[in-house]
């Protein structure tokens, strides 16, 4: 606590002048108004309580005296408070949704792998606008850019296999996700492309596409998965599903030039473990900006004291009208 006015308690000699006056006049200014040889006869009549209540509304208005000059001196307190600016990051994750992303290398297939492991970093960048493009045969935007983290979310849980066309269009897909940045006015705009694939379809051929990109200041960080070798997929046969060993085939050199054009890197997921770890480094790479101000918040403290103050005057109001009902 401190005082806005601190010279004005000063005036706290005033109660201590009245004091000393009130005391003088007690014990030195009083003349009997009658002299007695005893006060004998006085002695039991009861009126011991009565010479002590008479000085009591003194007291009371004395101390409502000090209480009205520590308020008018303004007496208040403070407590530092941070105001913390965010300057967020614009994020489209770009996601392979092609069939060959059921492929059984990851726990429980690499597509779910990926969708869990996204919904991870997803939650745990609360300032940043995100927004999901899924690409196969085509591509298309599954959520533009927001905040809203339960939307996100929820729209990522929902991304499967069989929306689209099957096939690889890697430029489309980067293509998609930069049309959903090139409008953005964030101080850094990123986009984190999955595939397992080599790229075979599409209109955009990825390396014009990394092109597009740079030129709208967007970083491209390119994440292939799939085990190295063989990897189990899931093959429809006239006696139904089965699981059968393919080759891993992942054009990581086009990848690798995606990531170098455009400012970004490339990684190789062979596991759900090395995927979160990607994930986990892309998120330390790209930190939100972010700005603290100190400020000091004020609370006065004046009313209370003021209301002390009242509350002593009704009592020597009612101290009075007390003593003088006392016969």
């Amino acid at each position: 606590m401190f005082f806005e006015y601190p010279y004005l308690l000063y005036l706290l000699f005033l109660p201590l002048l009245l004091l000393g006056l009130y005391l003088y006049r007690e014990l030195k200014g009083r003349r009997p108004a009658v002299e007695v040889a005893s006060l004998q006869p006085w002695a039991a009549s009861g009126r011991g309580v009565l010479a002590y209540l008479r000085h009591l509304p003194f007291a009371l208005r004395l101390c409502a005296l000090c209480l009205i000059i520590v308020a008018i001196a303004r007496p208040r307190s403070s407590t530092e408070m941070e105001r913390v600016d965010s300057e967020g990051i614009d994020i489209v994750l770009a996601m392979d949704v092609s069939t060959s992303m059921l492929a059984r290398d990851f726990k429980p297939d690499r597509i779910n792998a990926a969708k869990d492991i996204a919904v991870e970093f997803i939650a745990q960048r609360p300032s940043d606008r995100m927004g999901i493009v899924v690409f196969a045969g085509e591509s298309y935007t599954q959520c533009p850019l927001t905040t809203d983290r339960s939307t996100l979310i929820n729209l990522m849980k929902e991304v499967q296999t069989d929306l689209i066309e099957d096939g690889t269009a890697i430029g489309n897909g980067l293509s998609t996700a930069v049309a959903r940045l090139k409008d953005s006015d964030a101080p850094s705009r990123v986009v984190i492309l999955l595939t397992d694939g080599v790229n075979n379809r599409g209109e955009v051929h990825p390396l014009t596409a990394a092109e597009i990109a740079k030129t709208y200041g967007v970083r491209v960080y390119t994440i292939g998965v799939g085990a190295n070798g063989m990897a189990p997929y899931p093959v429809m046969t006239p006696w139904g599903v089965e699981v059968q060993q393919m080759q891993v085939e992942i054009d990581e050199d086009l990848l690798k030039q995606i990531a170098l054009e455009t400012g970004g890197r490339y990684f190789r997921a062979t596991d759900n473990t090395k995927l979160a770890e990607i994930y986990s480094e892309i998120n330390k790479m790209e930190k939100t900006r972010t700005t603290i101000d100190s400020f000091p918040v004020y609370k006065e403290l004046f009313p209370r004291w003021a209301f002390a103050a009242l509350v002593l005057l009704l009592a020597e109001l009612l101290v009075r009208l007390l003593i003088r009902r006392i016969p």
